[in-house]
């Protein structure tokens, strides 16, 4: 049984920044597994995409690509209530 610490990170993940927004991009995966692709806004809100890719560099690319056609906007959640 594998845990929060038998996760692998990809050296890929970041803080992204577009527009003046900026969102943090994980990309990780238990040993026996494909990566998985979470986005995390500035409020804690987290996005994680269905499925698992072969990659990397696939799971990137897809947010790159997301961003491009849908604005960085698009990755960000609404603010906490007050």
């Amino acid at each position: 049984m594998y845990d929060e610490k038998d996760l692998i990170y990809s050296p890929l993940q970041q803080k992204y920044t577009a527009d003046g927004k900026t969102v943090e991009v994980f990309i990780y995966r238990l040993p026996d597994s494909g990566w998985t692709l979470e986005i995390v806004d500035q409020y804690d809100n987290s996005t994680v995409y269905d499925g698992e890719f072969a990659t990397d560099q696939e799971a990137f690319d897809l947010f790159l690509e997301e961003v491009e056609s849908e604005g960085i906007e698009a990755m960000i959640g609404p603010a906490p209530a007050v």
